[in-house]
């Protein structure tokens, strides 16, 4: 069991309660005590499940959850002690997958968790920004809408997440990016892969892949 939970919660007592309570569990924790925090790390961290409470110090996890589901990023579960019908409705229609009011019991908790990923089984996703890819379909998004990529523009964009705080020069970049007949790819391919990829990424600025210039390139996260 190796799933990253991401609570966001700004309680010191309760994030140090469920740090010791997931990773006892086996599980990857991380905490953000704000929206900003975040959403900085979930676009750059892979997440598989958000505990979320709806008071904020810089805003409301409903505003979140929206946001979360809007891009399909992970499974929520709201830790709340919101406890008012209306609050519960509202959670829920936001595309909560699980409501629980504090105070809570750990072990229930913990069930409810197994629970929501056995319930959602959800595919593996990779993103950087605007863009996601899974690995495990093939499919790559721009902004949670699906766009079409050959198999080389597939390549590099999987080339660059292998090691996403990692710059690749071009020699790194075409020794990953054989053609499906075993052939080498040459420099001048790789420019003219690399532009199409970019404007179907809508990021014909390098603002997704940067040009590191005189070295290769690398994923602004």
């Amino acid at each position: 069991m190796n799933e990253t939970i991401l609570l966001i919660e700004d309680n010191e007592s309760i994030i140090m309660g469920l740090e010791y309570l997931l990773t006892e569990e086996q599980y990857t924790f991380l905490a953000a005590k704000t929206k900003k925090e975040a959403q900085d790390l979930l676009a750059s961290r892979q997440v598989d499940l958000v505990l979320l409470d709806v008071s904020l110090p810089d805003g409301n996890g409903f505003d979140l959850c929206r946001k979360i589901k809007e891009h399909d990023i992970a499974p929520v579960i709201f830790l709340t002690a919101k406890d008012e019908e209306k609050d519960v409705v509202l959670g829920f229609d936001l595309g909560a997958d699980d409501y629980v009011i504090k105070p809570f019991r750990n072990r229930e908790l913990v069930s409810r968790i197994r629970n929501v990923l056995r319930r959602t089984e959800k595919i593996r996703r990779l993103t950087c920004g605007n863009i996601a890819v899974e690995p495990d379909t093939g499919k790559v998004y721009r902004d949670g809408e699906p766009i079409a990529v050959t198999k080389l523009e597939y390549k590099i964009l999987m080339t660059l997440f292998s090691n996403p705080h990692k710059i690749f020069t071009r020699e790194e970049i075409l020794n990953g990016i054989w053609d499906m007949a075993g052939n080498f790819v040459n420099d001048n391919t790789l420019t003219v892969t690399m532009k199409r990829l970019r404007e179907k990424l809508g990021d014909k600025e390098g603002n997704v892949i940067v040009t590191v210039r005189g070295i290769g390139y690398r994923l602004n996260l």
